[in-house]
């Protein structure tokens, strides 16, 4: 084994950086609804993501050896071109919560990897039916299962309260029960998300010649990378919790529990496969189905658009981004410090820009601008649905209540001939 190099050492820390950011950038995939419904308290909330984040990541490696071992060969990679994939998935990350857009951290660290290779090694160095199998394919389908499972889970759990109890009794009971699955979305997040960080870590060893092939991630990495997504989800990500809290749709109890139930369901299973799946995708998904799961709910689809365009863009802008660092570190060591002061500076700016509109625990659920006069209005699919869907029960009553007018009363006056 050989001794650490600086730029290996360059490599680890700023890896580390990427998995802080990935922490605070998908905390709202496990707590916003938790947060949006009431169960918890915002701060208590990213506290325990916190900490089952970092025991979700000692429970697999999976996809830790899809990333070390699968994606791309390791045998012509060098530590620049690490470097350089990461600085693509951390601008990438920061803009995107800048303007409050959950999209996927782990396909940005994807995408940074696959650019930074094929400028490196050429295409041949990527892996494309891994890429087709493990990465693309998953990214279509999880929103799509979690979206059904959570809309069905959502007319069940309905159903299910209606039969068993009314009132503040059932959604109590959800209450508790979202507290639950919140919890296992974020155990079902440290064992996808920081795997990701860990992969690139020991394919970073492998290139540098710390490890030697083929290596599951040594010990430290696996504790370094659980530490840093745990901080990173501590702080929390308010800017997107507040958007996939607030943003897509309005949800009750039972609707946080039956999104993030689905969700945790599709990340889990996925873990075990290997597949390195976007929980953001997941959870993004299951908010939506469980919005169209509820008797006249509505998804705000403006937010949902724009969230599916960065979606799209995430894979071949980080790629970009990867790829054109990748050429400058080619210079030599002044191209990449050259690199690492602009990503510095980058994040700095961005972090300033951040400070003029600040979102935290005390106003993560207030929307601007959504008061009844300017609130978005429903779309076509939303229309459509509640068109032929009775409101929940109970709203009729109340409306024919508030329609018609109550008697008015008589008060009688004792007559003469009654005396």
């Amino acid at each position: 084994m050989e001794s650490f190099s600086l730029i290996l050492a360059i490599v680890v820390v700023t890896a580390l950086a990427f998995d802080f950011t990935n922490g605070f950038h998908d905390t709202a995939n496990a707590m916003a609804t938790t947060i949006s419904t009431g169960a918890l308290k915002p701060k208590v909330a990213v506290a325990m993501s916190a900490v089952l984040n970092l025991v979700g990541a000692f429970l697999s490696v999976e996809v830790a050896n899809t990333i070390s071992k699968g994606l791309v060969d390791e045998s012509g990679i060098r530590p620049e071109v690490i470097f350089a994939a990461l600085v693509g998935a951390i601008l990438w990350n920061l803009l995107t919560w800048l303007v409050g857009l959950p999209s996927s951290s782990s396909h940005a660290l994807m995408g940074g990897l696959i650019g930074a290779t094929i400028a490196s090694a050429g295409t041949g160095a990527v892996h494309g039916d891994v890429l087709v199998t493990k990465v693309l394919i998953p990214a279509i389908a999880a929103p799509l299962v979690a979206g059904m499972a959570a809309m069905l889970a959502t007319r069940l759990s309905y159903k299910l309260g209606a039969a068993r109890a009314e009132g503040k009794a059932a959604e109590k009971g959800f209450r508790v029960g979202q507290i639950a699955s919140a919890g296992l979305v974020s155990l079902a997040h440290g064992t996808n998300d920081a795997q990701k960080t860990m992969g690139i870590i020991t394919l970073a060893l492998v290139a540098g010649g710390a490890v030697s092939p083929d290596s599951d991630p040594p010990v430290w990495v696996i504790l370094s990378a659980g530490l840093a997504i745990a901080l990173g989800t501590y702080l929390g990500g308010w800017r997107i919790i507040r958007t996939m809290g607030k943003g897509l749709t309005d949800l009750q109890p039972q609707q946080g529990f039956a999104a993030q139930t689905s969700a945790a369901t599709v990340i889990l299973a996925s873990s075990h496969l290997g597949f390195s799946l976007s929980t953001t995708h997941s959870v993004s998904g299951s908010v939506m189905g469980a919005g169209l799961g509820r008797k006249g709910g509505v998804v705000r689809w403006s937010t949902a658009t724009r969230m599916f365009v960065a979606w799209g863009l995430t894979l071949p802008a980080a790629a970009l981004v990867g790829a054109l660092a990748e050429y400058v570190t080619g210079f030599g060591d002044w191209g990449t410090a050259l690199v690492a002061a602009f990503l510095i500076a980058s994040s700095a700016a961005i972090w300033v820009v951040s400070r003029r509109e600040v979102i935290d625990h005390t106003n993560v659920n207030h929307v601007e601008g959504e008061s009844a006069e300017n609130a978005e209005p429903a779309g076509i699919v939303t229309t459509a649905i509640a068109a032929v869907t009775p409101p929940p029960a109970g709203t009729i009553a109340d409306d024919l209540t508030a329609t018609i007018p109550a008697p008015a009363e008589v008060t009688a006056k004792p007559s003469a001939t009654a005396l």
